[in-house]
């Protein structure tokens, strides 16, 4: 007689019952959090951040000590295009807002996304429009978007730069140079405070209104002489100065610059000679002072036509990185530091890291 299938060692009723447990768990972990103690161990988390340039998503489930991409989104949406001239978002900038946008609902519904945080950042904070628009985003796409201040912004950076800072060092001087808006952060020593990723402690922090979308309206981005760029350097120097002067007296010790932007990312590719953008070689790379001023010098030296064939730059750009290089030449001149460590990562990071830690996933016990 051939063998038939045994149940297990304690009979049927123990196997029913062990098969009623394993239901109870598939069960939970796919049920959805009513509130941050109840969040599933492995749900997904989705992070948003429409700012004045780009419209970003990332959707992520937690590892044992930070968290794992599922998903991910990013478009230029140039939502604050012409903002500082008329003071409100146009139809044509809300329209490709939109479009983004709901391509990131499809996202968050199709992975089935339990917690979220969404964010709008400085163009929906200085548009006189801007809570209609964010009314227009939930009736057409669903999504319920919090516009979130600077300090956040700054904050929010800081979180999500942490993991690359330098323990040997006294500590960093952050910033986030973003599209309406600059952030400006004097980061301490990393703090171990569970088994995720460490927090950033803030020291001191600004925020400059002035980003390069807002700064290429006002000086051009196209033909860009040496005396525009050294008039957009001359223009921010200013606030940068100031926020060194709230800071002063901080660190003892070596500092360096972490920059977590578009214009470092960009300055990191063309310093690698990378055919295309490539995050896994830039995220976490070191540029010394030297590299970094070779990479401005030949922007500054190259034609709008020469960035729109960069792979590095292309056209949706090419109108702004040096804008964002007047920046960054303005924090270098503040802050001459040897080194500049770039960060391919942003406020959705910080913000994923934040729901988690907020849900205990990465709780000692």
């Amino acid at each position: 007689m051939a063998d038939q299938p045994r149940e297990s060692a304690s009979g049927p009723q123990q196997a029913a019952k062990s098969g009623r447990r394993r239901r109870r768990r598939r069960g939970r972990r796919g049920s959805k959090a009513s509130s941050p103690a109840q969040a599933p161990q492995h749900a997904h988390y989705g992070a948003l951040d429409l700012g004045t340039n780009n419209c970003r998503l990332l959707v992520a489930a937690p590892t044992h000590d930070s968290f794992r991409v599922v998903d991910a989104f990013s478009r230029i949406v140039r939502l604050g295009e012409g903002l500082s001239r008329t003071g409100e978002l146009s139809e044509a900038a809300q329209d490709r807002a939109i479009a983004a946008l709901k391509i990131c609902a499809a996202k968050l519904e199709t992975k089935k996304v339990t917690r979220t945080r969404l964010i709008a950042t400085e163009a929906c904070r200085g548009a006189r429009n801007g809570p209609d628009f964010l009314d227009r985003v939930g009736r057409e796409t669903g999504l319920q978007l919090e516009i979130v201040n600077r300090e956040t912004e700054a904050k929010l950076a800081a979180n999500s730069c942490a993991p690359l800072l330098d323990r040997n060092a006294s500590g960093a001087i952050l910033f986030d140079i973003g599209g309406g808006s600059s952030e400006l952060a004097w980061l301490g020593k990393a703090d171990d405070v569970d088994g995720g990723p460490p927090l950033a402690p803030v020291q001191e922090w600004d925020s400059m209104p002035l980003g390069v979308v807002t700064l290429a309206e006002r000086f051009g981005g196209e033909n860009v002489t040496p005396e525009i760029f050294s008039a957009m350097v001359e223009d921010v120097l200013p606030r940068v100065k100031a926020f060194a002067a709230k800071a002063s007296g901080i660190a003892n010790g070596e500092i360096y610059l972490l920059g977590t932007s578009g214009t470092v990312t960009t300055l990191a590719g063309i310093h690698l000679e990378l055919p295309r953008y490539d995050r896994r070689r830039v995220d976490g790379i070191w540029l010394t002072k030297a590299q970094v001023t070779k990479v401005v010098d030949q922007l500054c030296a190259t034609s709008y036509q020469d960035r729109v064939a960069n792979p590095c730059i292309g056209a949706q750009r090419a109108d702004l990185v040096l804008a964002g290089c007047a920046i960054l030449e303005a924090i270098r001149r503040v802050f001459p530091c040897e080194r500049l460590r770039v960060a391919d990562r942003g406020l959705r990071e910080g913000m994923l890291v934040e729901l988690m830690r907020s849900d205990g996933v990465w709780k000692r016990t």
